[in-house]
């Protein structure tokens, strides 16, 4: 099974960016955990991070995946662009958000992504990109057993 990581805008900062909230790990500490489970899991994954809107969506497009996990970002709260593309593609999706927006401002109580998500992981840091992992895991052992 291939799984596309799509890292929405500023992910990139990770590990310098407050990191009272997001925590030391980089970006290339959090994919580098990802492979290492992913292999454990028989799990084929591909990464990719972009602060631009369009991008994203035009790599979702190419659907040569079978699912996803996703952290938009701020995407998160403003793109129903991003939202559309995610359905579109006909392909389950994890969501993960290393905080947990909805403690924090009150514009990060908007939410275009979880109620089309397959599940959701937020404030687990690192570790919620893991546990999406072994959900979409999940996932694909039940497919295999019907």
């Amino acid at each position: 099974m291939r799984i596309l990581v799509l890292q929405g805008p500023n992910l990139d900062l990770l590990g310098t960016r407050e990191p009272d909230i997001y925590g030391t790990a980089t970006l290339d500490d959090i994919h580098a955990s990802i492979r290492r489970r992913a292999a454990e899991l028989d799990l084929d994954v591909d990464f990719l991070q972009s602060n631009h809107e369009g991008v994203l969506i035009d790599r979702l497009h190419r659907m040569d995946f079978e699912a996803a996990i996703v952290n938009a970002a701020g995407l998160t709260h403003t793109s129903v662009s991003l939202r559309d593309a995610l359905v579109g593609v006909e392909r389950p999706f994890v969501e993960v958000h290393l905080s947990d927006p909805s403690t924090r401002e009150p514009f990060r109580q908007v939410n275009f992504l979880a109620d089309v998500a397959a599940a959701s992981f937020v404030g687990m840091g690192p570790r919620g990109y893991l546990l999406a992992l072994e959900e979409l895991a999940r996932l694909r052992d039940e497919g295999a057993a019907e």
